[in-house]
């Protein structure tokens, strides 16, 4: 393979600049939300705060010890009765959708492992549908069928809920909370007729296979056997997640089954809201608040219990399961089934990593706000200096907050938060050490960090010159877990009358004091990286031009296609082949990478070992991989890759081994070129090395076009007016009395293959037929020089297919071609082409799939113009 610059060793030196953005766009209204989740949380906190006024920590602790150890194993056999229920909504799921594609195993772990780590992380970091999405996408199902897959899924639990309250509605109506009552009479009449409702939806199933459509989006439903095994698996996943509650809490605490089913699913969706971990403090509140068991320290035990039964044993159970098969990986010592759970599982491999540092970080900050061990400190006394334990408490904190902001960098396989997060943790085991000798802590870390070493191998991105800036859920989620924390503290230390003398005082058994000091230096903290966020998250990165390297105008000149020239313009950066034989011409835009056209090179091993080699640089660097603007002769090396191909328009060239003047086709082109003579208009074609003399001419008629035309000039895809550009080329131009009065400069491919123009200008009170006779006596010189080609350039979202049975991408060009006349007029600049009897080649976008699709035509539109429909005019 042909050896590739590795444009990463110059990460370091690439600047970016960040380009404002409207304060109404995406980023705001997911602001928005981030800020009502952190609302939901802090309300939450707050009734939470009430309701357990009078319970202080000791007591907290002294009911944990006295939960019979018959209802914790009970409580863990529901748990995993709940979670294999849950992995049977992916195995119909698949089997619906996708039947015989995915063994049934692989299904079921995705849905189990999936649903156990994004519970735990909380579905504002990574949703199970996404970790479903990265789980099927690696195993070649289609983005339309992960999205039915996950649909499918989903509907399970609803019917579930619909079920439980329809069942509640029918047994106990009277003393179920937050439903309005019509007499316990219409409530059953009502609970009875949803019931029957699903009856009827399982036997209208059995009649033959059945589609739900909505709109133009269509999802086959499962068989009545798959529907009803989707239904009990619902049924079992929901009873057995609130029965692991329902058997830690205290025995009367719940009046009525159905009343405490339906404030379990309350408290879930609340919780989910909230964007907290596993709706850590919102599901709390709502299950104290709906059960009334405010005052209740046996219920804040249960609930305790439950987080780490329900919430952290499966992930734990996940964690050691993919370390495990890591260790097997490396010893090469897997069998064929188990290679393929390896495979398919590695995309899960950063999410999980990511809850590690952010479980890691919860540990802790806990420690850092709840008291340490009396007998312990008086051991640490005689051995460690006081202001060693006052920093350590403080760092502790710091690497705690820290862990959970570098979870996200984890989650996105950046290589320098992987090495990060080692160093926290190893700064975390030796912190909780020192503040009082917590060697469970210390020992849970190194186990994390030493978990993180056997991923080593995925975590290989460098972003290239990215600012930090945490997401907005990400944000909300870090934010909203402190603030949990933080009120566990002020639980903690509740029985602690608060003076301003806490502030400064320090002693071994001065604990409140630590934690007040503790509290302002995380808040400010997360303050810094709000503030941090605000400023520097709202903008768009775009890496700066590079130097055009000394072989590019070489390769331009030796190259067939004459839009290469754009590599000239000098406003890309450049991924150069080691031996000099290509380029690829690319610049950064929100999250992809985007090369113009297809890679440049003097042989076909060269552009294919260039394109690989981009794919590989950007996703070393977290990036988009998009090509704008290709033709369809490389699309398998392209679909090789895993991407998909959008098609933008169709390009017009002429054949000028065919074309003439002559013929009743052409009679508008030789009118223009015979008029613009009667009008005294000349044509000629200036050398490049005469362009100088006429360059401030040809400026003051770029200007008054540029003025006329009220736009600016364009970048990336077309030239703009620039002198050292424009030195590369010859010029055409038009005089009038010897002034000019029209130009264009001309592109030429190697081997007289192809010619083209690129920037066209014309003084604003020209003749009407100027471009018109411009283009007639181009083309006849242009066949005169023996040219073989004449590129007219792209006729956007034309030749798109709007047959219902083609892509929803093709229907919507379609339909912008035909009706966005007010925009542009797209017919008229195909039928201004048509005139030169062209013939039609298509041109795409290539980018990754799925939901990745939209975001790379709106990074390569932004980058191009700026304007959703100037991309399609390039």
């Amino acid at each position: 393979m042909t050896p590739i610059v590795d444009s990463e060793k110059q990460i370091r030196k690439i600047e970016v600049r960040t380009e404002s953005s409207n304060p109404w766009s995406v980023k705001a209204r997911s602001a928005l939300f981030a800020f009502l989740g952190i609302a939901v949380a802090g309300i939450s906190l707050l009734v939470l705060s009430h309701l357990s006024s009078d319970i202080y920590l000791h007591d907290v602790r002294q009911s944990l010890r006295e939960i019979p150890r018959n209802l914790v194993f009970l409580a863990f056999a529901f748990t995993i009765l709940s979670f294999a229920a849950v992995a049977i909504y992916d195995v119909v799921a698949v089997e619906t959708i996708a039947p015989g594609r995915i063994p049934y195993r692989i299904s079921a772990m995705a849905g189990g492992a999936g649903y156990a780590i994004s519970n735990a992380l909380g579905f504002s970091l990574l949703t199970g549908g996404a970790l479903r999405y990265r789980i099927y996408a690696a195993e070649g199902i289609d983005t339309a069928d992960i999205g039915r897959i996950i649909g499918t899924s989903w509907m399970a639990i609803w019917f579930a809920f619909i079920i439980l309250i329809a069942v509640a509605l029918v047994i106990d109506p009277s003393r179920i909370p937050w439903v309005v009552s019509f007499g316990p009479i219409v409530d059953q009449i009502i609970g009875a007729g949803v019931l029957a409702c699903v009856a009827l939806l399982l036997y209208w199933l059995s009649r033959r296979e059945r589609t739900l459509r909505l709109g133009k989006m269509s999802v086959k439903l499962p068989s009545t056997q798959g529907a009803l095994l989707q239904i009990i698996s619902g049924l079992v996943d929901v009873a057995a997640a609130a029965a692991t509650l329902y058997v830690l809490l205290p025995a009367g605490s719940v009046s009525s089954i159905p009343a405490f089913a339906l404030v379990y699913v309350v408290a879930v969706a609340l919780g989910i809201v909230s964007h907290a971990p596993g709706g850590i403090g919102a599901f709390e509140a709502t299950i104290i608040a709906g059960l009334g068991l405010g005052q209740n320290p046996d219920a804040i035990a249960a609930l305790v219990a439950y987080r780490a039964i329900y919430t952290l044993f499966p992930f734990l159970i996940a964690v050691a399961g993919f370390a495990l098969s890591e260790i097997l990986r490396k010893r090469h010592v897997l069998t064929a089934s188990t290679q393929t759970a390896v495979r398919m599982f590695e995309p899960l491999i950063p999410p999980l990593s990511a809850g590690i540092a952010f479980l890691g970080g919860i540990v802790l900050l806990i420690s850092t706000v709840i008291p340490g061990t009396h007998y312990r400190l008086e051991a640490l006394s005689g051995i460690v200096p006081m202001p060693f334990l006052e920093m350590s408490h403080l760092g502790a904190s710091f690497v705690g907050l820290a862990l959970l902001i570098v979870a996200r960098g984890l989650a996105r396989r950046l290589w320098r938060a992987w090495l990060v997060a080692l160093g926290l943790f190893s700064a975390g085991a030796v912190f909780a050490l020192i503040k009082g000798l917590a060697w469970e802590e210390a020992l849970l870390l190194t186990l994390m960090a030493g978990i993180l070493l056997l991923f080593r191998e995925s975590f290989y991105r460098k972003p290239l010159g990215e600012s930090f800036a945490l997401s907005w859920g990400w944000l909300a989620s870090v934010g909203t877990t402190a603030f949990a924390i933080i009120w566990l503290g002020f639980f903690a230390y509740r029985h602690v009358e608060y003076a301003n003398e806490l502030w400064w005082e320090f002693a071994w058994d001065a604990q409140a004091s630590r934690f007040l000091r503790a509290l302002v230096l995380v808040l400010t903290c997360l303050a810094a990286i709000t503030i941090n966020t605000i400023i520097n998250g709202v903008g768009r990165i775009k890496l700066r031009a590079q130097p055009i390297p000394d072989e590019v105008p070489a390769l331009v000149a030796q190259s067939a296609r004459a839009a290469d020239a754009l590599a000239l313009l000098g406003d890309k950066r450049f991924l150069m082949d080691d031996a000099g034989h290509g380029f690829v011409m690319y610049a950064r835009s929100g999250g992809s990478l985007v090369s113009m056209g297809e890679p440049v090179g003097t042989d076909d091993k060269t552009v294919s070992d260039l394109a690989w080699a981009f794919r590989g640089l950007a996703d070393r660097t977290g990036t988009r991989t998009v090509f704008y603007g290709v033709g369809p002769e490389r699309l398998p090396l392209f679909l090789d890759m895993g991407l998909t191909a959008l098609k933008l328009g169709e390009v017009a060239r002429v054949d000028l081994t065919e074309f003439s003047l002559e013929g009743s086709k052409r009679q508008p082109l030789r009118y223009a070129a015979r008029r613009l003579e009667k009008e005294g208009v000349t044509f000629e074609i200036l050398p490049r090395e005469r362009t100088s003399e006429v360059m401030q001419e040809l400026r003051a008629i770029s200007d008054a076009w540029l003025a006329m035309k009220s736009g600016s000039e364009k970048r990336f895809s077309l030239g703009s007016f620039e002198n050292a550009y424009l030195a590369h080329f010859d010029i055409a131009i038009l005089r009038k009395e010897g002034a000019i009065v029209a130009f264009a400069n001309l592109w030429r491919g190697a081997g007289q293959g192809e010619v083209a123009v690129d920037l066209m200008r014309h003084l604003p009170d020209a003749s009407s037929v100027v471009m018109d006779g411009l283009f007639a006596n181009l083309l006849v010189a242009a066949k005169n020089e023996g040219y073989r080609w004449f590129n007219l350039g792209a006729a956007p979202l034309s030749g798109l297919s709007d047959s219902h049975l083609a892509s929803r991408w093709n229907r919507i060009g379609s339909f912008i071609y035909r009706r966005g006349a007010e925009f542009y007029r797209f017919d008229g600049l195909r039928a201004f082409k048509d005139k030169f009897g062209p013939k039609w080649t298509p041109y795409y976008l290539i980018c990754p799939p799925g939901l990745a699709t939209p975001r790379s035509l709106i990074d390569a539109t932004n980058l191009v113009s700026g304007s959703p429909f100037e991309v399609f005019k390039r």
